[in-house]
């Protein structure tokens, strides 16, 4: 099952200060961590346990836009999960449990 969260860049978010002065934007690792939370929030699951075995960030989100958070199981047992803006991806990327991800390599 999909699940939806929205979130809107706060004009005033510290992290925009510094991220680009007369052009802000919000840094990835914002981004993706506003994404984790909205994934173990609505999943009630403990992120420790999972590793973030992708992520690609597509276009920059600014003060004011509206982020659509958008997460799913996947027949692989992975977590899918993207970061809208307008429909538009700005952020996807894949969560696999640390203990599947350890064997693969181990494999490798």
């Amino acid at each position: 099952m999909k699940l939806v969260r929205t979130l809107e860049v706060a004009a005033d978010h510290p992290a925009l200060a510094g991220h680009f002065p007369g052009m802000p934007i919000l840094p990835g690792a914002v981004l993706l961590d506003e994404a984790l939370h909205a994934i173990e929030a609505d999943r009630n699951l403990d992120l420790t346990q999972w590793q973030v075995s992708a992520a690609k960030f597509l276009e920059p989100a600014r003060p004011g836009d509206a982020l659509a958070i958008e997460h799913g199981a996947a027949p692989d047992g992975t977590l899918r999960f993207a970061v809208r803006i307008a429909g538009r991806p700005v952020l996807t990327g894949t969560l696999t449990l640390a203990s599947v991800a350890a064997s693969d390599s181990d494999d490798a």
